[in-house]
Order: structure tokens, then sequence, then C-alpha cells
């Protein structure tokens, strides 16, 4: 028979009276989970529990396991099932598609089934695959040719799948057990599966209230979906063994907007040193899929408005600096909450006039216990500005000296405000002594002050004060 020549796109099809994985005697395809529960942290890693029974035949055979995480750490596996040993386990990737196949069918023979566009008569021949390099290179009798892209229906019939390709990520044990049904615990570790936290809040600043819904935004980056799954969240620092800089772990502890530790225990449920939650129900996790779910919600807590302004050095700054606009709560029982913050973002929503919610900014919060001050930057404020300047510093010894410094606040907003002056005093380094002040000063810690000042409406107001360091070496 004269063969057809022209070149033809590729549809693959598998040979009916093939073998396939399933019937392979030695291999025990087990079925879809039972039970699936995923544990997911905020640094990219999930515990996965996954629950199946299995049909055992008896004796020493392979048993796969398909639909694991395509980013599952193959070391952290491990399989229980009474009358069960474990000889050997392989994770195998190489998933099933067009491509593979005719990758593994190189220097094989297949069935080449063309159809002639002009007529619709099918012509069948053999074919040794001889490459498969930006296009297959297939050899039928004493000719080489090239199956390109082009439309024109052609069909590749293969004897079998190979054994070392899967329909999706699948991990197979060798096995020798007892024979009969039971059910079998798989637990391991996979990458590609986090968490954050999202809140938003909506801030009432009259009424001094805020309203705060806590997202658990959780992101599935591997090409495994999991169905019907139990999803829980960790919120906290669980310990990793990857290598890392011996800087790493430097301030990574320090909460910005935390202004005090708490000392309330929250109601979520403790694991270790971290706090646990739980998902409500079952939902399934696709894969590239990201999700919300609600995990805390808490209305009517005390908030209010705060004016900061920080100074780190005793310096003369030339041009004014807007103030920071913060919103101070507590996460206290008190205060109207009494839970632990998971680290995430806050988006902060006030209503104007018309009753409509508009965005007014966000801050990032760490890792905050139950029972915390806590203050929140959500920007700069538009008409109040702090500009300080050294009036005098004079050395009295090698090491001693007096600074004198002045804040004049300005106030153009149509209402009065208080604002809060920090001053840093370096009291790692200084003792300090205040010599005379304007207004009263707060010491916050070892390094800071505080004066809180009010300003009138369209007005200024001025803190001045005079302190001498006295270096402790």
């Amino acid at each position: 028979m004269k063969r057809a020549l022209f070149t033809a796109s590729i549809i693959v099809l598998l040979g009916c009276s093939a073998p396939s994985q399933a019937s392979d005697p030695l291999e025990t395809q087990t079925d879809a989970s039972d039970e699936l529960a995923l544990t997911i942290y905020g640094d990219g890693r999930a515990l996965i529990e996954d629950n199946r029974r299995i049909r055992f035949s008896g004796g020493e055979e392979v048993v796969a396991l398909p639909g694991v995480s395509s980013a599952i750490l193959p070391q952290s596996v491990t399989v229980k099932a009474d009358g069960m040993t474990i000889i050997e386990q392989n994770f195998d990737f190489d998933l099933l598609t067009p491509q593979k196949l005719m990758e593994k069918a190189v220097g094989q023979y297949v069935e080449i089934v063309k159809t002639n566009p002009a007529t619709g008569e099918e012509y069948r021949e053999t074919a040794k695959v001889l490459s498969v390099n930006n296009g297959v290179v297939i050899q039928v009798g004493d000719q080489i040719e090239v199956l390109r892209d082009d439309n024109i229906p052609t069909r590749v019939i293969f004897p079998k799948v190979p054994d070392n390709l899967r329909a999706s990520p699948t991990l197979s044990l060798r096995v020798d057990a007892r024979s009969g049904s039971r059910d079998a615990n798989m637990t391991y570790i996979s990458s590609g599966i986090s968490w954050r936290a999202d809140y938003v809040a909506v801030f009432n600043e009259d009424d001094k209230r805020m309203n705060l819904q806590g997202w658990a935004t959780i992101d599935n980056t591997t090409n495994t979906t999991f169905h019907d799954a139990e999803l829980s969240v960790v919120a906290g620092q669980v310990g990793n063994a990857q290598p890392r800089n011996q800087y790493n772990n430097y301030n990574r502890n320090v909460n910005q907007g935390q202004r005090s530790g708490g000392m309330e225990a929250g109601s979520a449920e403790r694991i270790g040193d971290n706090y646990l939650y739980p998902l409500p129900g079952t939902t399934s996790l696709a894969s590239k899929q990201k999700k919300q779910i609600s995990f805390v919600d808490a209305s009517n807590v005390k908030a209010e408005k705060v004016y900061e302004y920080y100074n780190w050095n005793f310096q003369t700054i030339e041009q004014p600096a807007n103030v920071d606009s913060r919103i101070a709560f507590s996460n206290s029982k008190a205060g109207g909450m009494g839970e632990a913050l998971p680290a995430g973002t806050v988006r902060v929503y006030a209503e104007d006039k018309k009753g409509k919610a508009q965005f007014i900014g966000e801050d990032l919060i760490g890792h905050i216990t139950a029972g915390s001050d806590i203050s929140m930057k959500i920007g700069e404020a538009f008409d109040i500005t702090v500009q300080p300047t050294l009036v005098k510093s004079t050395d009295i010894s090698r090491r001693v000296r007096d600074y004198e410094m002045k804040y004049e606040v300005r106030n153009a907003s149509g209402k009065e405000v208080s604002v809060n002056i920090y001053q840093s005093v370096y009291g790692r380094y200084y003792d300090f002594q205040m010599l005379k002040e304007s207004d009263d000063h707060v010491r916050k810690n070892d390094d800071t002050l505080k004066w809180t000042i009010d300003v009138p409406a369209e007005g200024e107001a001025v803190l001045t004060f005079k302190i001498r360091q006295t270096s402790k070496w």
C-alpha cells in the first residue's frame, strides 16, 4: 500500500488490549482518600494525614497510593497498617501526558493511524520512534518521517502505559503484608501549601469602636487538588532544619505595632508553643487555588485614633514632619476581644458622611498574644506636623552632655488633638537626668520617654526640655 505523504498533528490513544498498571498483579491501586486532613503552617509547609482502605493480596506486593501532593517530602512519609511491613517506597512524579508517552517510546514500536483529509481513508503502519526533540521523528520501513503539528488528525497507538508513568503524583510502596482489606494511615509533609492572616477592620472614630474580621488565606501552589479535606492552620514559629544565616533571628520577634505584651490565654487550641485553628467543616483545596476562611470575628472592640511622632536622636529637622496616624486598641477580654492575633495584614475602613466605607490604611502586625496593647499605623496625618529643634548641646565633661530640645507641634485641622511625642535616650548606653521640661514625661522603657501634647484646633503647642546624659562607660 502506498503511504500518504503528509505530516500530521498527534492524537494519542492507548491500545485497548494492552495491560494497564491497575491490572498488574504485582501492584495494588488504592481508592481515593476516606479521610483527609491538612494542618497548614505559615512557612510554606503542611502536614497531610491521609486515611485509605487497602485490599492486600498477601505476601510481597506493590501498593500504589495516587493523588499525594506533588510537592511531597518523601523522607517525611509514614504509612501504618496492621499486618504490613514496608520494604521500600518510591515517589513517582513522572505524569502521564502525550509528550511523556512519546519520550518513553523512543526506541520502541508504535502503531500510526493516519487519515487522508481528502478521502477520509485511514492508513495504518508500524513505526519505530527514533527521537522526541522539538518534534517526533519516526522510522516507517526504510523511510524517516517527521510528525508535525499541522492539524491533520493522526493517532498514535501505544501497546501499554510505561510502568513509571502515572496519571497523578503517586507514592508506591513495596510491602510484605497479610491478605485482606483494612485501613492504612499515611502522614507526610508537603511544601507548596501555606497560609497567612488577613484582617478587615471597620473603625468608628466617633464611637471609639472597631469591628475586626480575620481571614485565613490559604495558598495551594502544588499540582494536587485535595478533596473534602479538614483544614487547620497553625499560628506561630515552627522550627525548620533548613540552613539559614546566623543573623536571621535578629529582631525577628519584634512587633513594631505592639505596645505591650499580653498576659491572657487565647481561646484557640495550643499545639506545642503555637496556636491551632481548626476551620469549620470540610472543603476542597484546588491546585493553584487561594481560599479564604473566617477564623476571627470580633465586634465592638474598644479602639481610638492616636497621633504619634518618634525621634531617635537629639537633632534638628529642617522640614516639619507629618505625625503617624494610628488606631490603638487592646485584644484583651476587657477590650472586647480576648483572642491572640496571628501575624498578618490589617486593612482598615471607615464610613464617610454618606455612610460609604472608605479604605483609610493598612498595617502589618506580628504574632500578638491576647491581652496586648496594639497601635496600628494606618498612614500619616495630613494636617498635623511636628518640627524638632536641637536648641543647644553642651559638653559638661568627657562622659556628660546636656541637650536642650524644642518640639513645635502644629494642628491645621478643625478640632483639638493630642499628639504623643517619643524621644529615645539610649538608656542601654547612657544614664539620664531631666533638668527641666515644659510638660511631664512618662518613661515607657529604658530607651524611650513619652510626652502627650494637647494641640488646639488650627493652633500650635510647644514642648521643651533639657536633659543630661551620662555615658555608662
